[in-house]
């Protein structure tokens, strides 16, 4: 997030349960920060990480190695594949 001041204009609600919010309330206090800021920031952190696979991943330089090993593998004739291939769509004109 950038340090830029934004104007938020929509709101979340949030429903907790006493112990949460404590240490929610302590958490916050621990960043010195407000409750907005605080659950704004770890909100988008927490939203980032859970798609970060879905647009970007890593592999470990061992990983990397196997993938660009089976990549570099010759496509196999797939007969059933390439019969699908060849038939006219059924969405043609």
């Amino acid at each position: 997030m950038t340090n830029s001041i934004r104007a938020r204009s929509k709101r979340l609600e949030v429903r907790t349960t006493a112990e949460e919010r404590n240490l929610i309330n302590r958490a916050v206090d621990a960043a010195g920060t407000d409750l907005t800021s605080f659950v704004v920031a770890n909100l988008v952190d927490a939203s980032r990480q859970v798609l970060a696979d879905r647009g970007h991943f890593v592999l470990s330089s061992e990983v990397a190695t196997q993938w660009d090993k089976m990549n570099e593998l010759p496509a196999r004739e797939l007969t059933g594949l390439r019969h699908l291939m060849n038939r006219p769509s059924p969405f043609g004109e």
